[in-house]
């Protein structure tokens, strides 16, 4: 799945530029750094990869969501709707501001139920999160008409779905800001990084402005910056962007070799009775980084789970029992862990997750399995991949036929 499988010579070079100067801070010491500005160059490349008028970069994908959160105003008692299954960075930040995370279903896309969202919007409700989980995409058309009916914001989290679209447009392009992230296994890989994409000259400016403790980066005097807003240190460095910058130009590439290692899999997999498929909502906008399927019941799904590791197929996520990525196992947050004190009022809204069940999520993701799609494997090694997990597939849900016969 991610960039890091394929990193060369392409990255090597950007990097060494930044070393060479020894200029590693994205910013000022514009003499020394001999017009090598990888940030800068990076921002643009995205821009134009993903047809996005602004962009801006970040440390990480969690830090992107914090600061376009902050640049599209939204903070204390705002409430924010968002789907069970997701990274625990997307509740971290709606938290971060003040806001209070309102959890929905998701459906057999993996993504947010639009019927669950039109039900939790209330007049606290100022933006609706979309996560486009594993590669694919949400209802965007279903999700926007909500937002437009209602006055919303729509805020995508697309860190783990660079590269998808929908409809032809970018995912993180369609909202009035997308999210990205470069960390380790993102689809394209910084090591650590983020960025927010807007269409909006204001939420892009404050975006930068929050990102770097309010300077306003005008001029060549950073010392000269004034300070239009508060801001805290969520800056991106020139060798993590100068790795970005080699990556995102090979993401046309992943792309293609996902898309084809998948086709592979889902062939393999596809007529077996039992076995189901998640619904993406445009399957020409999909990735291809994950192969995402359902088994008929719950205890199947986490046999075939369990059989598959045994046997030594690796990268298969059964994500009901994840701990950092279904609503399930957010002790933390149904415990109220925080370090910091939250606000009386914030807290009494979030500790509601402590006795909310969530049936409709829990039928979906106790019987859904995700596969990732390596870069790496060649055609033989992605048939005997799905090869060998059709096998396991067929003899779980056989077993559990003759059991229940």
């Amino acid at each position: 799945m991610p960039g890091y499988e394929l990193f060369g010579a392409e990255e090597r070079k950007e990097v060494n530029d930044v070393l060479e100067t020894g200029i590693l801070m994205r910013y000022g010491f514009d003499g020394a750094r001999q017009g090598i500005w990888k940030a800068k160059e990076l921002e643009h490349e995205l821009c134009k990869t993903f047809g996005a008028a602004h962009a801006q970069l970040l440390s990480s994908g969690t830090a992107a969501l914090t600061t376009a959160m902050a640049a599209l105003g939204i903070g204390a008692g705002d409430e924010i709707i968002m789907p069970t299954f997701t990274f625990v960075a997307s509740f971290e930040a709606v938290l971060s501001v003040g806001a209070i995370p309102v959890m929905v279903d998701v459906d057999d896309t993996l993504t947010l139920s639009p019927a669950a969202v039109e039900a939790a919007i209330t007049s606290k409700t100022k933006a609706v999160m979309p996560v486009h989980m594993c590669g694919s995409m949400s209802q965007m058309d279903e999700l926007q008409a909500i937002c437009a009916t209602h006055h919303l914001l729509l805020l995508e989290d697309a860190c783990q779905a660079i590269g998808a679209t929908y409809k032809g447009k970018c995912l993180g392009t369609i909202g009035d800001a997308g999210t990205f992230s470069f960390d380790f296994v993102k689809i394209i890989t910084c090591a650590e990084g983020g960025a927010v994409l807007t269409n909006n000259k204001d939420t892009y400016k404050k975006c930068e402005e929050y990102s770097d403790h309010g300077h306003d980066h005008l001029g060549k005097d950073r010392g000269a910056d004034l300070h239009p807003y508060l801001g805290y240190n969520y800056r991106i460095s020139e060798l993590h962007a100068a790795v970005g910058l080699a990556q995102v130009r090979k993401l046309k590439g992943f792309l293609e070799q996902q898309l084809h290692n998948h086709s592979i899999i889902y062939n393999a997999l596809k007529d077996i009775e039992g076995v189901t498929f998640r619904r993406i909502p445009d399957p020409k906008g999909d990735t291809g980084s994950f192969l995402s399927f359902f088994l008929p019941t719950e205890e199947m799904a986490r046999t075939a789970a369990t059989k598959m590791a045994t046997v030594g197929i690796g990268g298969n996520a059964y994500w009901y029992d994840n701990n950092w990525h279904y609503i399930r196992k957010w002790q933390h947050l149904q415990s109220g862990s925080w370090m910091n004190r939250l606000h009386d009022d914030q807290k009494q809204q979030v500790m509601h997750y402590t006795n909310q069940a969530f049936p409709v999520s829990d039928a979906i993701m106790s019987r859904c399995i995700s596969s990732s799609i390596s870069l790496l494997w060649d055609d033989a090694q992605a048939r005997e991949r799905g090869d060998k997990i059709a096998e396991v597939l067929k003899k779980v849900i056989a077993g559990h036929a003759v059991v229940n016969a």
